[in-house]
C-alpha cells in the first residue's frame, strides 16, 4: 500500500458526486441541520463567531484539512491496516476499532481548547467522519463534510449573534 492509500488521499470510490447521490453522504450532511439549530437554540450563548476572513478559512479550510488528514486520513487508516484480520476490520457492532479510537483522540484533541460537554460533542460527528473514510476508502469526504458542519456551525453562532 502507497503512503498516498495509507493516508486516504486517493480518490473516493464509489465517486463522490454520482448520481443517485450516496445516502450515508446524504444522511450525513441533512442531519446536521438538526443539530446546527439545537445548538443556536440551546447553547447559542457560548457559541462564537469567527473574527474576520482569516478565523473563517481556518474554521472551513485548514481546520477540516488538517484534521481529517491527520485523524481520519493517518491515524484511521493505520489504525485499519493494524486493526485488521484476514483483511477486514476489527469491529465493535458496526463500527471499527480504527474509527473509535481515532474517535477516542479526536475528543482528547478537542478537550484542549474546549469543555469538557463541546469536547464530547464531537464524538458523534467524528464517528460518521470516520464512517465516511471507510465507506469511500478516501479521507476527501470526511474533509468536505467536516467544513459543511463547520460552516454551519459557524453560520449559527453568526445568525445567533445578530438577534
Amino acid at each position: 500500500m502507497s503512503l498516498v492509500e495509507a493516508c486516504g488521499l486517493t480518490r473516493p470510490s464509489p465517486p463522490l458526486w454520482q448520481w443517485p447521490p450516496d445516502t450515508h453522504l446524504l444522511l450525513a450532511l441533512l442531519l446536521a441541520l438538526p443539530v446546527w439549530a439545537g445548538l443556536g437554540l440551546w447553547a447559542g450563548d457560548a457559541m462564537r463567531v469567527p473574527a474576520g476572513p482569516w478565523a473563517w478559512a481556518s474554521l472551513l479550510l485548514v481546520q477540516p484539512v488538517i484534521e481529517e488528514l491527520v485523524f481520519r486520513g493517518i491515524l484511521q487508516g493505520q489504525a485499519l491496516a493494524l486493526l485488521s484480520s484476514q483483511g477486514r476490520p476489527r469491529r465493535i457492532g458496526p463500527l471499527t476499532w480504527a474509527n473509535v479510537l481515532v474517535t477516542l483522540a479526536f475528543v482528547l484533541l478537542h478537550l484542549r481548547a474546549q469543555p469538557l460537554a463541546w469536547a464530547l460533542a464531537v464524538a458523534v460527528p467524528s464517528l460518521v467522519l470516520g464512517h465516511l473514510r471507510e465507506r469511500f476508502a478516501s479521507a476527501w469526504p470526511a474533509m468536505a463534510v467536516h467544513a459543511v458542519y463547520n460552516a454551519g456551525f459557524g453560520l449559527t453562532a453568526w445568525l445567533v449573534a445578530l438577534r
